[in-house]
């Protein structure tokens, strides 16, 4: 019997392998992402429960592994430091608000069945921002790393704060770092299938640090509180509440894009399809359900997800495993992480910051687009050194830009003013040539195809400006399969100016939507009958035979000048 969200017992045996496994990467993961935010490492075990328990019941990708990520990660770092630093007593609690705030706008999402849209972003500025977000989650461990705490005020107090972090190295502290990382990037590919490399550095250092190092002055995640955590009401601050509300959509949007693009990644390895709008909906609930616990915001984890499916799982009961597996941590085995190094959870931060920036585009961007790679570098830097929402924000207003502009030269060729049936290009008939000679450039044909979206707007202006001192327009719009508004507009115009000035305009071949705009605007009801035509030759007939001298502005043709 199958419950909701395919939860049943058809593949067990799959889903419970699948379960166990992710469960056994989520630990060391959510541990450390904890430590790295400064919530807390009990704040990375709720977000990794709640947001996976919820996600798996309501999603509506069956074997996506929801948990902490490190984009969210890296996102709610900064958006703690911004509320602590503005009110020290409420800012923590404020912070998780923001979390069920990007819960609830994910759900709100979903509702509005935005999910097929969610992802469609360039991937320059996509790769830009999760480059981006890697190099500062590499900056966050640097002083862990050095067996210190990470200096107050994000990544440029960091790097300014080098010369005393170095000064203040601990060798023991850094060695274990070391030994975590050599375990994480050193582990044969053979081994990694049968044990998860996070788990194993954890437990390995862990006990070298205990029964090497233990007289050394360690510093570990201490005591974690066992038992199910407190609700947490929501708190709000009048003063605070725009930045609020700008970073829960900033952390809605990226978990659904997060947890998207994980579901397409889990649908190409189990052949399914999965649904983009529940799948918001899924992970809304789960990141309001752990902010209002105090646990951090979660997303689609491509690694879980991957290794999850691999070791068998096929529907939603391996994230209730999973979830269920993790609560039993909770609830009876926390002491034994009291010991962990935060050194270690560090090294493995790091490997999760270096494996999110993506190498293979930044190497080769250059070498496939040079405009491209300018705002993939520039969207890096932003996100590093300036802000995560104005990296985006500009990045994508860049992207636009240069994509509109090369849709227009593109459609240059879409576009076609004709004067002089001997200099284009445009397919004529024998009899329209022979129109056209007649006419001796009195007449002009304006030719459009295709989708005449607002990029070509700015070349049909152009084309327009040849109407100047032409007795007729004709426009053929007959391969025109869709007019926006800003190409209509534009269109509006000329036909508009040649109205007013007395010349004829014909309209050819408009059907379908691009004649119900048309019609909308008024355009259609401002020629005469006789100037509406289906067939191009017969509306160049009419111009070179029949077009009288002058016509009024209400489209009825005046009398022929002898």
């Amino acid at each position: 019997m199958r419950v909701f969200n395919e939860i049943g017992l058809h593949h067990l045996r799959g889903d419970l392998f699948g379960g166990i496994t992710a469960a056994v990467i989520a630990l060391p993961m959510a541990l450390a992402f904890g430590v790295a935010s400064g919530a807390g490492a009990e704040a990375g075990l709720y977000g990794a429960i709640l947001v996976g328990l919820f996600a798996a019941l309501f999603g509506g990708s069956p074997t996506l592994i929801s948990e902490p990520t490190g984009p969210m990660t890296v996102v709610f770092t900064a958006v703690i430091a911004k509320l602590v630093a503005s009110d020290p007593v409420n800012g923590m609690a404020m912070a998780f608000t923001v979390v069920i705030l990007a819960g609830a706008f994910q759900i709100l999402f979903g509702t509005m069945r935005l999910g097929k849209y969610i992802t469609l972003m360039p991937y320059t500025v996509v790769s830009g921002f999760m480059s981006g977000i890697g190099i500062i989650l590499i900056i966050l461990q640097i002083g862990p790393l050095l067996g210190q705490a990470s200096p107050s005020g994000g990544v440029i107090a960091i790097l300014t704060s080098l010369p005393d972090l170095f000064a203040g190295t601990r060798p023991s502290e850094t060695l274990l770092a070391v030994l975590t990382m050599a375990i994480l990037f050193l582990m044969p590919v053979r081994l990694k299938r049968y044990l998860p490399p996070q788990l194993l550095a954890l437990i390995i250092v862990t006990l070298i640090s205990v029964l090497l190092l233990g007289s050394e002055d360690i510093r570990r995640i201490g005591e974690i509180p066992t038992g199910l955590p407190e609700l947490r009401m929501p708190v709000f601050s009048i003063e605070q509440w725009e930045i609020m509300l700008v970073d829960a959509i900033v952390l809605g949007m990226l978990g659904c894009i997060d947890a998207l693009l994980t579901s397409v990644i889990a649908d190409s390895l189990t052949r399914k399809q999965h649904n983009s709008d529940k799948e918001l909906i899924g992970q809304g609930i789960g990141n309001v359900m752990s902010g209002l616990f105090g646990g951090l915001p979660g997303a689609g984890a491509t690694m879980g997800t991957v290794v999850s499916i691999q070791a068998g799982a096929r529907t939603a009961l391996s994230g209730l495993i999973r979830a269920g597996i993790l609560i039993v941590v909770v609830l009876w085995a926390a002491d034994l992480t009291a010991i962990i190094p935060l050194a270690v959870l560090a090294g493995i931060a790091l490997k999760v910051g270096i494996d999110i920036i993506d190498w293979g585009f930044l190497k080769r961007a250059h070498r496939l687009s040079g405009k491209g790679a300018l705002v993939t570098y520039s969207v890096v830097l932003l996100t590093v050194f300036v802000d995560l929402i104005a990296a985006v924000g500009i990045g994508l207003f860049v992207a636009n830009v240069m994509t509109v502009m090369r849709l227009s030269e593109l459609q240059e060729d879409d576009v076609k003013a004709v004067k002089d049936p001997d200099q284009t290009d445009l397919e004529l008939t024998p009899h329209e040539k022979e129109l056209m000679r007649e006419a001796a450039g009195s007449v002009l044909l304006l030719y459009l195809r295709g989708t005449m979206i607002f990029g070509t707007s700015r070349v049909i202006s152009r084309k327009n400006s040849e109407v100047e001192g032409r007795r007729a327009l004709v426009v053929d719009l007959t391969d025109v399969v869709h007019l926006g508004v800003s190409a209509a507009l534009a269109l509006e115009e000329a036909i508009l100016d040649m109205i007013q000035a007395g010349r004829c305009v014909y309209l050819v071949g408009a059907s379908g939507q691009p004649l119900r705009r048309l019609q909308m605007m008024g355009v259609v009801q401002r020629l005469p009958a006789e100037y509406i035509k289906n067939r191009r030759g017969r509306a160049l007939e009419h111009a070179v035979y029949s077009c009288p001298a002058r016509y009024t502005t209400d489209g009825a043709p005046a009398e022929q000048s002898e």
